[in-house]
């Protein structure tokens, strides 16, 4: 019998990828949304953490982005 997963499929970066996994990892246990980690540059994560992800990923930015002093 075959299992189906709905799923969202990322292919990142290691640096993006090692990201999203301290970013599972920060979770509780009820909260963690990655399904499988395929290899360095992909992730198999639950469809509905998408936007969690992207926000995520644009505060990690604009945390360190520079800004020249005037």
């Amino acid at each position: 019998m075959v299992n189906a997963t709905k799923g969202l499929f990322i292919s990142c970066d290691i640096p993006m990828a090692q990201f999203i996994i301290n970013l599972n990892a920060s979770l509780p246990a009820s909260q963690k949304f990655i399904i499988h980690v395929l290899d360095n540059t992909h992730l198999f994560v639950q469809p509905h953490v998408a936007d969690l992800i992207r926000n995520a990923m644009a505060e990690f930015r604009e945390l360190n982005s520079y800004e020249k002093p005037t």
